[in-house]
């Protein structure tokens, strides 16, 4: 959890290799043949119980008789000989070791541990690092170091690789390799005993060498550790993951809707986003965003303007941007006015901007010139095909020295293959990304747009306070001890509105009723029409038995429909408790949006807000944002932002705009709610209904539970003072 000792283990002076063999096919054979052959210039050291030499290099029978304590051991014996090993590593003051063998995590030593538990506690003792057990290695080409059993080595340059997967490892070197691509380190994780993402991660942020930092993430252990690291060196350098397991096979059992559709993938993606990274999603998309992001600097916005040659390439980029969520940038009158007089009375008009087949180079100069100026455009995307009027290389040459007078981020894609080669050579040693699509330009200017989007996020500093109204903290805890002590772990639609409303959530009023008599009663006392609910504490969703029943307008209907429900709950759930039934006055809001607000409690990042389309078939509609607490006002309007649902939120034809703030202030209240009380484990606001004039919950649902740790300890970012 710390860089202690990690510059011995990344930098070595010295090292040794356990278990080293002449035989070709053994793991200690192959890991000191590639440190032999990668030039490392410090000592190595061979340890052979039974020979006297290896590779031609004096061996030492054990760790005791080396003529001196190395920086780092690398391990290749097998599993049973590791714990033992790292014992006598710790004793001779060896800093690091880098563990190869795999198996430790399955076989246990004599006193019921297993062998990575016992390697990590003699290591512990002597505060020796661990990098694996079961990992390919650590290679560093800058100091000629490759301590791995990885079939090739990997060409120096200022990319850092960190992956819990080996074999993404060999092949991501074999992959970059190919394409010339180099590294500052390739650090494999392997099983993370010690070293683990946020060590590395916090050193690799500090080392001037190293440009970016790509991950290979499966798995986050330590959440908070994890997000911390990557919070800081994302604001030095790009990070950049490619997160395994998008996929979740099989649904969850849940209590809330929350709960059911908030799945692992989402909530990684969610902290990926708040960490200030960029998520791809393949080894390509990684090495691709870390050329771009070093050649070219972040937009201010989703804005695009595209100029071309050509009509098609013009179109093809349009919808490739449109579809993905980015915006085409409209052009300002002045700047279609200066535009007039530098192009061909035949030119589009509009954006995107055909400046005809026969344009010569100071018609593309003149054109990114004018684009320039305009506040309405964040970037531009020059696209060009070839022309027998110019050559392409006369072409790139004109805009490189154009370049240095222009704002805006420039990306050019050159259609063709041999007539274009030269323009992109000429672009690569200018620095400047260039591209063979329009899809992939335009993919590769939504990544800057995500990154940038991602680093405002990450400036975002929210205190545990972030909430425009101070809550009724007392009158929440006393709900929340109330339904716990009482052995009720589901609140009750009226104890969970209390519960909310104490936070200033705005909520319909509801009475309970202990009998349809009752039901009958208070209809009459609340005024018509309104709307009665079945209360079971064995019914998750009350809509699913005919446990709610709307726009009941007198006295006899509300008995008739609080009678049909118990008869339905007792013939589909015969066991099912019943408590009796809430009623409310029905809530008139014609035109209003139904949405969700719920958080839950993720198993590696801790709790967690949702937001989405709401309603009955929340679960099929699936359009649902995920956010990290806490939150304040700019993350809370972010994920309303990531919906599909938000553009019905801003208004249209003659729909005005919902109350947006209002519900970002939901939003940042649930989320204080999650920080204060640790006993909540799922909680749903569904429907919350929306418009011009607020929000109002009309249906609420809370899981609690007995909890120890403070509400804001299990949150995987900690709140600002």
């Amino acid at each position: 959890m710390s860089v202690s000792n990690l510059n011995y283990l990344f930098h070595p002076r010295s090292l040794a290799v356990i278990g080293a063999s002449d035989h070709e096919d053994s793991l200690g054979g192959i890991v000191l043949r590639n440190v032999l052959a990668s030039g490392y210039g410090g000592p190595v050291m061979p340890v052979h119980p039974e020979v006297d030499q290896v590779a031609g290099m004096s061996a030492y029978h054990d760790i005791a008789s080396m003529p001196e304590s190395p920086d780092v051991a690398v391990i290749c014996t097998p599993a049973p000989t590791v714990p033992e090993l790292i014992a006598e590593l710790g004793e001779r003051g060896v800093k690091a070791a880098i563990i190869i063998t795999a198996g430790l995590g399955r076989q246990c030593d004599g006193g019921g541990r297993t062998l990575q538990e016992a390697a990590l506690d003699a290591a512990r003792s002597h505060s020796l690092r661990l990098l694996g057990p079961n990992c390919v290695g650590l290679i560093v080409p800058s100091i000629g170091l490759n301590a791995s059993f990885a079939p090739s080595g990997a060409l120096p340059g200022h990319l850092a690789l960190v992956s819990q997967s080996g074999a993404m490892c060999t092949a991501v070197m074999d992959w970059a390799h190919s394409k010339g691509i180099g590294f500052s380190h390739l650090i494999s994780l392997g099983n993370c005993a010690d070293v683990d993402f946020d060590d590395t991660i916090n050193y690799l942020a500090e080392q001037p060498d190293v440009h970016a930092i790509l991950l290979y993430i499966e798995s986050v252990r330590h959440a908070r550790a994890f997000m911390t690291a990557s919070r800081s060196a994302a604001r030095m350098k790009p990070v950049l993951a490619v997160k395994a397991g998008r996929v979740e096979q099989g649904a969850r059992a849940a209590a809330s809707h929350t709960g059911a559709i908030a799945g692992a993938d989402d909530v990684y993606d969610a902290a990926i986003r708040r960490a200030g990274m960029l998520r791809l999603l393949t080894i390509e998309d990684l090495f691709d965003a870390a050329e771009m992001l070093s050649r070219c600097q972040p937009p201010r916005g989703d804005r695009l303007a595209i100029v071309t040659n050509g009509g098609g390439p013009g179109v093809m980029a349009t919808d490739t941007l449109v579809t993905a969520g980015g915006t085409l940038a409209e052009l300002s009158e002045e700047t279609i006015a200066a535009l007039d007089k530098v192009l061909p009375p035949t030119w589009s008009k509009a954006n995107p901007l055909d400046i005809i087949g026969d344009a010569p180079p100071e018609r593309y100069v003149k054109t990114l010139q004018c684009l320039d100026t305009d506040e309405n455009i964040d970037a531009t995307l020059l696209i060009h095909a070839p022309s027998a009027i110019a050559p392409s290389h006369e072409i790139a040459r004109a805009v490189i020295e154009a370049l240095p007078a222009l704002d805006h981020p420039l990306l050019v894609c050159w259609l063709g293959g041999d007539a274009v080669v030269t323009a992109r050579k000429l672009f690569d040693a200018a620095d400047v990304p260039s591209f063979e699509s329009p899809e992939d330009a335009v993919n590769a200017f939504l990544r800057l747009v995500q990154y940038q989007r991602n680093q405002h996020l990450l400036q975002q500093m929210p205190t545990s306070r972030a909430a425009k109204s101070e809550p009724d903290i007392d009158t929440a805890r006393n709900r929340i001890d109330t339904a716990i002590k009482s052995g009720q772990e589901m609140m009750g639609e009226v104890e969970a509105k209390e519960l909310l409303a104490a936070y200033g959530i705005p909520v319909v009023q509801t009475r309970i009723a202990g009998s349809v008599d009752e039901v009958e009663r208070l209809a009459w006392q609340i005024g018509f029409p309104v709307a009665v609910k079945i209360r079971s504490p064995d019914i998750t969703h009350k809509s699913d038995v005919g446990g709610v029943a709307l726009n009941l307008d007198t006295p006899e209907e509300a008995r008739a429909a609080a009678e049909a429900m118990i008869r339905r709950v007792r013939r589909l759930f015969p066991r099912a408790g019943i408590d009796g039934f809430s009623v409310q006055k029905m809530v008139h809001r014609p035109g209003a949006h139904e949405l969700i607000i719920g958080a839950t409690v993720d198993a590696t990042f801790g709790p967690i807000v949702l937001f989405g389309h709401g309603g009955t078939a929340v679960e099929v509609i699936r359009d649902r944002a995920i956010g990290l607490p806490p939150l304040n006002m700019t993350l809370a309007r972010d994920m309303i932002e990531r919906t599909r649902i938000s553009r019905l939120l801003a208004g249209y034809r003659d729909r005005p705009p919902a109350a947006i703030d209002a519900i970002c202030d939901v939003l940042v209240q649930t989320s204080r709610l999650m920080e204060d009380h640790v006993q909540i484990v799922e909680l749903d606001i569904n429907p919350l209904l929306a418009d011009e004039n607020g929000v109002l919950v009309l249906d609420a649902r809370v899981k609690v539970q007995e909890a120890e740790c403070s509400g804001a300890g299990r949150l995987a970012i900690e709140p600002e003072p």
